[in-house]
């Protein structure tokens, strides 16, 4: 007899090998981390002596599902923001909070408590990408889980790096530290195409290849993105990242729900791995993956749940369930991804798009002893029929539930029996969660009540307050502005011909100032657009005095760049109203009494107001102000308008 640590008997094992081989009954032996043998249960009793025997009273044996794509930390952010489109999901909640709270503690937190709910539901391998990965994989290792752990790597600040120079410095560090982990497989995590330049894609697959590590990354989860990768580089997501490099490392590509033939085809030649997240993006109106069409290529499609804060639960059955029906839903085609091709991408396949289809995934002798017992003997799992193999796999895809996931083992050890949790805490995590979620909301409502709070949420806000001094004057007839600054002799810096595209939003609240959505269009001396400049620009209320034949406009202004598009910026602010200003701006900056000066002269396209001289600064206090308005006097003089009436509103206020 060969001893062996455990023998499970009496279960009907399901291998989820190549060949789909299953027994019943069956058993398998596990002697420390890995499988010894499966087979059936006579033959195994025969030649096998466990120090533990375990009746397994007829339930389903099998691999530990797979979660090809989270973010486990984002537990802690679950049902913060829901019902939005991904960017405004993305850039107007998830980053500003994580901005505010993520930390080693958050982390650490947030993945225990993910740990908890993957193992009840049945999960051995997840893949993550997050900040402060080395904390995940800490808490995971912990937990007793296995997983892969990809620190992210973004072109703008995170809550774990300054620059993407020591996010992969992190990366770096981490990599080396972990490397030969039993249970923690360390990668690189650059977020995304639109989240990273050409040469942090190239930076991070060198990376990876370096180590030979896997490379976690989102691509094409949206049409916007798509659309977006299109109009800037003419050509679609994925071969983007090819041309930058990507595929020199193991990928594992999160959604791929808009790509084509030809990209299905690069990235089978890439042996690119593919996370399904069936619920994220259903939940984020995201569209539907072609998977189908992905698996008849052989590329390994697993699937994901996508993090806590999209989906929003770590439930694998659901996510099983769902990719069976989406695909044949939206294909119109019932044999489309059968229950035994949804269950094996939940397994062996996901773990291959994880690269680490040498590890787990299957029941096979050799591999790691990551199998779960799941209880068929529940009211909505009967009656059970037999005379078709493919039964076994139907009752788990189309009528399991997670609760139904009695034992799990993760590299010969035990994390689960008889739904006791054996490595975590379930209560304390869940009111530690709790304490962080009502600071959350405290910052959230604080937040709300401010609209610029929102703007500087957002990132990239000047923190800095400045006012501009301001007056203008309708021009009854065409004036040529050129020809009097050169008989004025003043300095000219700079000309700049524009045009411009405003949206205005106004509010409820009118102490909220106005926010100003601006898209210059730089116009070269032959007529033609060389350039396009996008800006926010949150204008405070006026604050008007008089200083004898001028009026000061004064008004408070906090600049952000525009990122993100105009759908976006109406959903994230909600404004009560808007109204569009076009026109066509000549600027000269000129440099009057040791003083920067911008003078304007404006003819409106849209609402027709006519023609506009406006000369303006900035200034930073009352003394200051009064000074440059009387500058700005002498310049009108100058100029010779100084006859014209003084518009004493701003052009939003003229409509």
């Amino acid at each position: 007899m060969i001893k062996v640590d455990y023998l499970f008997n009496n279960a009907i094992v399901l291998t989820m090998d190549e060949e789909l081989n299953q027994y019943d009954p069956g058993a398998v032996a596990v002697k420390d981390d890995s499988i010894v043998a499966v087979g059936f249960e006579k033959e195994m009793l025969n030649t096998y002596e466990a120090s533990e025997v375990i009746d397994c009273g007829g339930k389903i044996l099998m691999p530990g599902l797979v979660n090809a794509h989270t973010h486990v930390p984002m537990t802690l952010l679950r049902g913060l923001a829901d019902d939005l489109r991904l960017d405004v999901w993305l850039m107007g909640y998830m980053m500003p909070v994580e901005r505010e709270f993520v930390t080693p503690e958050f982390v650490q937190l947030g993945t225990k408590l993910a740990c908890a709910e993957l193992i009840r539901s049945g999960v051995t391998t997840f893949a993550d990408m997050y900040y402060f990965e080395e904390e995940v994989a800490k808490a995971t290792a912990k937990a007793g889980m296995r997983a892969l752990c990809a620190q992210s790597v973004m072109k703008f600040p995170s809550p774990d790096s300054a620059s993407y120079e020591d996010s992969l410095d992190y990366t770096r560090g981490f990599i080396e530290r972990w490397k030969y982990h039993p249970l923690i497989v360390p990668g690189v995590g650059p977020h995304a195409p639109y989240t990273c330049t050409p040469e942090i894609l190239n930076a991070c697959a060198e990376l990876a290849a370096e180590f030979d590590v896997p490379l976690h990354i989102h691509l094409s989860e949206t049409a916007f993105e798509v659309e977006n990768m299109r109009d800037a580089e003419g050509i679609p997501v994925i071969p983007y990242v090819k041309k930058h490099g990507l595929f020199k490392a193991k990928v594992l590509a999160a959604h791929c729900v808009h790509i084509d033939t030809g990209e299905i085809r690069t990235l089978e030649q890439a042996g690119a791995g593919v996370a399904h997240n069936p619920s994220s993006n259903m939940k984020l109106a995201s569209g539907v993956a072609p998977v189908q069409k992905m698996l008849d290529h052989g590329i390994n499609v697993g699937i994901g749940t996508d993090g806590p804060a999209s989906n929003n639960d770590l439930d694998m059955f659901e996510e099983i369930r769902l990719a069976a029906f989406i695909a044949k839903g939206f294909s119109g085609d019932p044999t489309s991804v059968p229950a035994s091709t949804a269950l094996t991408m939940a397994t062996r396949t996901g773990a291959k798009a994880l690269h680490l289809g040498d590890l787990t995934g299957s029941l096979e002798p050799g591999k790691r002893a990551d199998l779960i017992l799941v209880d068929i003997f529940q009211a909505h799992n009967a009656p059970h029929f037999r005379r078709d193999p493919n039964n076994a796999y139907v009752q788990l895809v189309y009528a399991a539930k997670a609760t139904d996931v009695t034992d799990v083992m993760i590299n010969g050890a035990f994390v689960m029996r008889n739904h006791d949790l054996l490595t975590l805490d379930e209560a304390d995590l869940m009111v530690q969660a709790q304490v962080y979620a009502e600071k959350i909301d405290d910052f959230l409502r604080e937040r709300e009540q401010s609209l610029f709070s929102k703007l500087v949420a957002l990132g990239g806000s000047m923190e800095e307050e400045s006012f501009e001094v301001q007056t203008k004057v309708k021009l009854a007839e065409q004036v040529d502005v050129e020809a009097a600054l050169a008989a004025s002799n003043l300095e000219i810096i700079r000309t700049r011909r524009y045009k411009e595209y405003d949206v205005y939003f106004s509010f409820d609240d009118p102490t909220q100032g106005r926010l100003r959505y601006r898209e210059d269009e730089f116009i070269d001396k032959k007529g033609n657009v060389e350039g396009v400049r996008a800006r926010l620009t949150l204008i405070g209320q006026a604050s008007k005095e008089e200083f004898k034949n001028d009026v000061l406009l004064s008004r408070s202004r906090y600049l952000a760049p525009a990122t993100n598009s105009l759908r976006f910026y109406r959903e994230y602010f909600k404004p009560q109203s808007e109204q569009v200003i076009q026109k066509e701006r000549l600027r000269w900056l000129i440099n009057f009494k040791d003083t920067e000066f911008f003078i304007n002269y404006d003819r409106f396209d849209k609402p027709d107001l006519g023609d506009f001289l406006e000369i303006k600064t900035r200034t930073w206090s009352r003394r200051d102000a009064e000074l440059k308005a009387k500058m700005t006097s002498e310049l009108l003089a100058l100029l010779n308008v100084e006859e014209k009436v003084t518009i004493t509103k701003d052009y939003i206020e003229l409509i």
